[in-house]
């Protein structure tokens, strides 16, 4: 029988949510992660005139033995730039051993199980959470019925074990692909963007990013994805500094908005990508597949962070624009529409594998009115199964486009229903995350296409 071994982590300096979520993906190079907690915010303990910690609880396996273990724990405590401090002051990132199945041990630098674990509520709630049947081996008394000795006030649960585990598992360990439908909200930091959100029209736009993105995560998106030029037909690309100046500051703001909430940055150019990683973005959503910018699958390579590869035909000489229901291409030809648009997506998979890029990494997106008339828009979204077989978690994005409006004839901002309709047909077809720009109305589509689809899943 393998033995469970938990870990506690704890931090209050710099950015605690990241150091958390830094601290797990370097743990998981040297063990099994198996369960994480979610993170709670506690009130200083043992010297109090400090910031709040942010505390969790990881269980893990591990073939390291105690003290390797804990010169490993030691070593990303030092990675992540922790440095040496007064006893029970403010640290950086902690890392203990709490406990290592049922062993005892009592050496100068290694006690286990933890010494005063069990009078911890900020170790005990988030222990509790994922191992109530877990008992303490110097006592025989479970870890359950020390929680409910101790007084919890002063810790407070702030994002819970299903955001942490999207967040924090590295690349797209968390997913549960084929279980529910992930929703992505789209934030277009444009003046132009063809659905008419875009957020730098009119005043307050700041505030406006701010408030769309609150209202996102509330209604439920897993996924906030923030794009700085407007990829409608017939538009016109912008430099590389002006989409920094859009994106930029609003990843920054999104990420103190909400530290686990996962950020795509929408671009092509490979600089922009790099610095939105570095401002807090955790994927790459390229709408040219790794096409346009030579760089691009390295950069996502070496960043090692999932990466969205779409298929895209556009060229400006097939665009049609009409003023009240927008633009559309028309004239595009395919030899056999699923099989080219196949082809080229595993073109930017290779691309992408060449990089040094995972496949657990990959997410395809068949580019649903990316150089496509209505009738094959039509048709690529009843088809999606069979892009679904390339075997790689699929994104859909037919949120108010054209083909929808000429459909029906009606403008962007009543297409409200036909994304639905094309939402529910491409969960049932295979899709993993929508693209939306209604979270609210369509999380309430994807849960009930879900509950119909998925139901043997979700039991």
């Amino acid at each position: 029988m393998e033995e469970r071994i938990f870990i506690g982590v704890g931090t209050n300096t710099g950015n605690r949510y990241n150091n958390l979520k830094i601290a797990v993906r370097k743990l998981a190079q040297q063990a099994e992660i198996c369960q994480l907690s979610s993170v709670y915010e506690t009130e200083p303990w043992g010297y109090t005139d400090q910031p709040q910690f942010l505390n969790q609880v990881i269980e893990i396996k591990t073939p390291l033995e105690p003290a390797a273990l804990l010169a490993a724990l030691k070593q990303i405590e030092s990675d992540l730039g922790r440095t040496p401090t007064f006893r029970y002051g403010p640290r950086l990132i902690d890392l203990d051993i709490l406990l290592y199945g049922q062993r005892q041990l009592i050496q100068d630098t290694l006690t286990i199980p933890h010494p005063r674990y069990t009078e911890r509520a900020f170790v005990l709630l988030p222990l509790v959470e994922i191992a109530p049947d877990l008992i303490d081996p110097a006592s025989g008394v479970s870890v359950q019925e020390f929680a409910g000795r101790i007084d919890p006030a002063g810790v407070t649960q702030i994002f819970d074990r299903s955001k942490v585990e999207l967040s924090m598992r590295p690349g797209l360990e968390g997913f549960k692909w084929g279980e529910k439908t992930y929703l992505m909200g789209i934030v277009n930091v444009t003046p132009d963007s063809f659905s008419g959100d875009g957020v730098l029209k009119g005043a307050d736009s700041h505030q406006k990013m701010i408030e769309q993105v609150h209202g996102f995560i509330s209604d439920g998106a897993e996924i906030v994805d923030i794009g700085g030029e407007s990829t409608r037909p017939g538009a016109e690309s912008i430099s590389l500094e002006a989409e920094c100046a859009r994106v930029i500051p609003a990843i920054r703001a999104v990420r103190e908005l909400d530290p686990a909430v996962i950020i795509s940055v929408d671009t092509y150019k490979a600089d922009v990508a790099q610095a939105a990683l570095e401002a807090g973005a955790d994927w790459i959503n390229d709408v040219w597949g790794l096409r346009a910018d030579p760089h691009m699958a390295e950069t996502a390579a070496k960043a090692k962070v999932p990466v969205i590869l779409m298929h895209n035909r556009s060229k400006p000489a097939n665009a049609q624009l009409q003023s009240r229901l927008g633009g559309r291409y028309v004239g595009v030809a395919y030899d056999d529409l699923i099989g080219d648009i196949s082809r080229e997506l595993f073109e930017s998979v290779k691309l992408a594998q060449t990089a040094g890029i995972a496949d657990s990494h990959i997410i395809l997106d068949p580019g649903v009115g990316f150089g496509k008339t209505v009738e094959q828009n039509l048709e690529l979204i009843d088809r999606l199964d069979e892009i679904r077989k390339l075997g790689y978690p699929l994104l859909l994005g037919a949120s108010r486009k054209s083909f929808i409006g000429y459909t029906l004839n009606l403008p962007p901002d009543q297409r409200l229903e036909g994304t639905a309709a094309a939402a529910a047909i491409g969960i049932d077809r295979g899709a993993d995350i929508l693209r939306v720009h209604d979270i609210k109305e369509i999380a309430r589509v994807a849960r009930m296409t879900d509950a119909i689809v998925r139901r043997k899943c979700i039991r």
